[in-house]
């Protein structure tokens, strides 16, 4: 029997652990070939060797890091040189931490990750993208704590992390609502979700493990990456939701979302804002 994403290109973002691993196995076993962005080689390649055990599943393994413009136009080079259409790109990476990061572009970290780079990642990638194609953008409920500080996008002045994260958060929503007006016309469908609290690495620093005793603790309160990533899944695959675009999902479900969220004025402004900061190569004022 013919597996509903046979011929199917998807790329899934943070696919060495978690939800993008767990979204990255159900993908491929409906028979997509899925690429693979990871950041660290090493994880990565851990990743695809678990995820091969597993005979028929079609992966590929590109490194790319989301916080590093060059590495991201790199990364779109290939993936364009190689595929003739690309059918699903789940943007599901992120990056939360306690103290004050910035990416190679001097960017907040979190918003520079979570939003700016998957921003430029699917702008580069949108040229082959087309009738049929699914965005899914993994957001989270704490946008509904967010604003967009334009005024210090890089929160130097007020830094901290749920300011820093839960801006990165609503940026991911605006971008899809604004996103999805703006490829309407193409047949290419953008929507965005709430996984719920699950148990991930993210939060928890390489270096030191620090984080790791906390999430051990609260584990068996989380949902396991499978059940967070279902929503994402649902919406890169399920014919329940082709037509639909520009929402915000939680439980397979169109859920609320905060008020500054659905503001169609702040999120042209966003993408505005986040063109000219990938145009210029440079970090905001």
């Amino acid at each position: 029997m013919e597996k509903r994403l046979e011929s199917k290109v998807a790329i899934v973002t943070g696919a060495n652990s978690g939800m993008g691993m767990a979204t990255t196995a159900a993908l491929a076993d409906e028979g997509a070939k899925v690429i693979m962005l990871c950041r660290n080689e090493e994880r990565g390649k851990e990743a695809l060797c678990k995820l091969s055990e597993k005979a028929d599943r079609k992966l590929e393994l590109i490194l790319c890091d989301l916080g590093d413009y060059a590495s991201i136009r790199h990364f779109a080079r290939q993936v364009k040189a190689e595929n003739e259409k690309i059918d699903i790109l789940v943007n599901n990476a992120g990056f939360i931490s306690l103290d004050r990061q910035e990416t190679k572009e001097g960017l907040e970290r979190q918003f520079g990750i979570n939003h700016i780079g998957h921003f430029y990642l699917t702008m580069l990638l949108l040229k082959k993208m087309g009738e049929g194609s699914r965005i899914v953008n993994v957001a989270s409920g704490a946008h509904k704590a967010g604003r967009i500080h334009f005024e210090d996008i890089n929160l130097k002045k007020h830094f901290d992390v749920i300011t820093a994260y839960s801006q990165s958060k609503l940026a991911n929503v605006l971008f899809t609502r604004e996103l999805a007006r703006r490829v309407k016309e193409r047949g290419i469908t953008v929507n965005c979700c709430h996984p719920g609290a699950v148990a991930t690495n993210i939060g928890i620093d390489r270096e030191s493990g620090f984080g790791k005793t906390i999430t051990g603790m609260l584990k068996p309160f989380f949902l396991t990456p499978e059940e967070g990533a279902r929503t994402a899944i649902f919406l890169a695959t399920d014919e329940a939701v082709k037509d639909i675009s520009g929402e915000y999902f939680y439980k397979c479900r169109i859920a609320k979302s905060s008020k500054r969220s659905k503001d169609m004025r702040l999120a042209r402004k966003l993408f505005v804002f986040s063109g000219k900061l990938v145009k210029e190569g440079t970090q905001a004022p």
